[in-house]
């Protein structure tokens, strides 16, 4: 047992003593305090090459993609590079049965087949400052943590504006370690984004979900936008007035290619980290939340991919909907094996009795892991009821139009407020009720959905409104399947009547609640986030106890910062700008296995079954592996690279981010994490945390042998 707790002590040690190994996301304008180690580590350019706000510098070149993912621009004439699955909604948009897109991919051969994206914005950072003594002004140490935000909140509406008061720019204010440190940001917000290009699903989501988080992956996970500006190459909304926006620097392209070992950094906005959190919240994420959402993500996945099967339109239909679900329930599958296969509650907790030894008789620390630990024995329950709402209440199509409609009553004769929530509820019906062949089969599937998911709830007791009516499942299921078949959300033409005259009033909004699935999602909400039975307020329940967990989880961050004065603490990632680095190498996932760190096309060939729709090679990739027709970019060994790994430290939001090599060159992009890391939200681990990218010779090849549109490979800056 000693020898045990020794050694979660050391991994707790050098999980806040020094960045272990590769991990790390830096903030750009602070780089030259990590400009050493990478030069070190391999790299051959300057931090001011990377991050430079009076010359144009690589930071020039990346873009938040959408509102969740990175992109990088690859010509002067605004060429932008991303994820298939960031560009996946905006795809499925533009697709129909007929023009079917996301299934056989689209190249636009000319700027006039470049097809609009209405609400997809691409956003470039200008400049970045530390703005906190102008955040924190006027705050004290004694205010609540309510008192505090409204300062702050004050604070930021004022520093905005004095930095973007008669441009054309926007800016956001960031909280960096738990409200210790803010930054701002400065950006071009560019609107007339357009689809230039993607592969047919079977190249840019080739493996699907079974593959999805896993190494060896053969996924050509691309797809090529535009950007458009006005004749000052400046934002503007869409207009056939607008020209090719020029980028202040765009990324040179390596198709030499990578070896094992070399330096790689990868530089995008990764959405959310929680390094720092303690033992409470690690074993909430994978002992509580993580089983009931892995659980009912199962229900809706084997439903909606049953249905995919039995039609093209549906197949279509739920494409969106089974890529966003099943994301998240595989990662949430490993995150949990990894946690556990760590120990990261025990190493978590061995961390903590270091802190404790050092805070003892120091006043501001001595207690705030055991405050702590209290918040969140009150949060836990509150959590649980959250989890099973949003995951098993609000699974069904049915109950999340009921929520929506539940907004148009509370909305009353608000005409602004109701408007909007008709509008998105209009939006929903717009996509279900559009074929009356889809949306038979659409009630099929989601009666079964809204009835086993609800089922699950009330097994795990998280239905008590339930239980007065209903002594056995069977009484349950009559219920559900009453409400269900009652509701007016299930009938499109009474719905579309109802809608047609609804002027907010008394009359209209009793109608509302009187409909027997909005009535459900009622007491559902209250037992989960309202008031039920007199009981608190869940949501504010909730809100207030966040507070004040962030509120000691400042002060703790900060004892740590102070308990090891040597250490450079990266910041969590909040969807900002950031750089990490590290080194393609394979690793070792189990006993007698090692995983190289590179893919090739052979291994499509190899994963092919015509059967399985994930695994269908399209007949011109097959052929030009047969010919080996790679032209220019195939490895020194004759092969044609698809994918490979490494050691940079990547999260969510880090799709699409440029994967460069020492020289600042593109060599890939990034896509994906292997399943044997996704703790490293909350837990790193050098030994299998690695970061899967598309190598840039593979999206290269697609564009130019597969799908014939060599002409956006020669606006690109191709070096070897």
């Amino acid at each position: 047992m000693m020898k045990k707790t020794l050694i979660f002590a050391v991994m707790a040690l050098l999980t806040v003593s020094a960045a272990v190994a590769d991990e790390g996301m830096w903030i750009p304008m602070l780089l030259n305090r990590n400009e050493a180690a990478m030069q070190r580590a391999g790299m051959r350019i300057a931090a001011s090459d990377i991050y430079d706000v009076n010359h144009a510098s690589l930071k020039d070149a990346v873009v938040l993609f959408g509102s969740g993912c990175s992109g990088e621009f690859v010509s002067p004439e605004g060429l932008l590079l991303t994820n298939h699955h960031c560009g996946y909604s905006y795809i499925v948009s533009h697709s129909t049965v007929e023009h079917d897109y996301l299934t056989h991919g689209f190249w636009a051969m000319s700027r006039a087949e470049e097809l609009p994206c209405p609400g997809l914005t691409a956003t470039r950072l200008v400049r970045m400052a530390d703005v906190t003594a102008e955040v924190l002004d006027g705050t004290t140490p004694g205010m609540s943590e309510q008192e505090r935000a409204a300062v702050v909140d004050r604070n930021i509406e004022a520093v905005k504006a004095k930095y973007t008061d008669g441009t054309h720019y926007r800016a956001v204010v960031k909280p960096f370690y738990y409200g210790n440190q803010y930054f701002i940001y400065i950006n071009e917000v560019f609107t007339d984004v357009r689809l230039v290009g993607t592969p047919p699903s079977n190249i840019g989501k080739f493996g699907g979900d079974t593959d999805n988080w896993m190494w060896p992956r053969h996924t050509g996970d691309f797809s090529v936008f535009r950007v458009y500006a006005d004749k000052d190459n400046q934002p503007a909304d869409f207009s056939k007035d607008n020209v090719p926006y020029r980028p202040l620097k765009h990324l040179e392209i390596n198709i030499k290619g990578v070896d094992e070992g070399d330096f790689t950094f990868v530089f995008g906005y990764p959405g959310t980290t929680r390094r720092y959190v303690t033992h409470d919240a690690v074993d909430l994420a994978a002992n509580v939340e993580n089983p009931i959402r892995i659980a009912m993500r199962d229900i809706r996945l084997d439903n909606y991919k049953a249905a995919q099967e039995l039609s093209p339109a549906l197949r279509l239909r739920y494409a969106t909907p089974v890529a966003n679900i099943a994301n998240g329930w595989k990662k949430w599958q490993g995150e949990t094996l990894g946690i556990n296969r760590l120990h990261g509650v025990e190493q978590k907790l061995e961390q903590e009795a270091a802190f404790r030894r050092w805070a003892a008789g120091k006043p501001e620390y001595a207690t705030v892991l055991d405050q702590l630990e209290k918040l969140y024995g009150r949060l836990r329950p509150v959590d649980v009821r959250r989890t099973w709402y949003s995951e098993a209440i609000l699974a069904s199509d049915l109950m999340q139009r009921a929520s929506l409609l539940r907004q148009l009553y509370q909305a009353g004769s608000d005409n602004g407020r109701w408007m909007k929530a008709a509008a998105a509820i209009d939006r929903s019906n717009a996509r279900l009720f559009a074929d009356d062949d889809i949306w038979a089969e659409h009630l099929k599937v989601d009666r079964r959905i809204f009835v086993e998911t609800f089922i699950a709830a009330w097994r795990a007791g998280q239905t008590p409104y339930m239980d007065k009516k209903h002594r056995t499942e069977a009484d349950v299921r009559k219920t559900l399947n009453r409400v269900f078949d009652k509701s007016i959300l299930n009938n499109p033409g009474r719905f579309a009547a109802f809608m047609s005259r609804y002027e907010g009033s008394e009359a209209d909004r009793k109608t509302i609640l009187k409909d027997p699935a909005v009535e459900l999602v009622n007491i559902a909400y209250a037992y989960a986030l309202g008031n039920y039975n007199g009981s608190e307020d869940q949501n504010k329940l909730y809100n207030r106890l966040n507070d004040s967990i962030n509120l000691l989880m400042r002060t703790y961050i900060k004892g740590m910062m102070e308990q090891y004065p040597d250490s450079n603490f990266f910041p969590d990632a909040n969807l900002t700008l950031r750089v990490t680095y590290g080194h393609v190498q394979g690793f070792r996932p189990k006993d007698a296995v090692y995983y190289t760190p590179y893919s090739t096309l052979d291994g499509i060939i190899e994963k092919e079954n015509p059967d399985i729709y994930d695994y269908v090679v399209e007949p011109r990739l097959k052929e030009l592996w047969q010919k080996k027709d790679y032209g220019r970019y195939a490895n020194s060994k004759g092969e044609m690279p698809v994918a490979f790994i490494a050691t940079n430290h990547t999260t969510g939001g880090n799709s699409g981010s440029p994967v460069l090599d020492a020289d600042g060159r593109l060599i890939g992009i990034n896509f994906d994490r292997c399943w044997e890391g996704t703790m490293s939200d909350l837990l790193f681990d050098p030994n299998y945390c690695r970061n899967i990218s598309l190598d840039i010779r593979y999206c290269l090849f697609i564009i130019d042998k597969f799908a014939g549109a060599g002409h956006l490979v020669d606006e690109m800056t191709l070096v070897k």
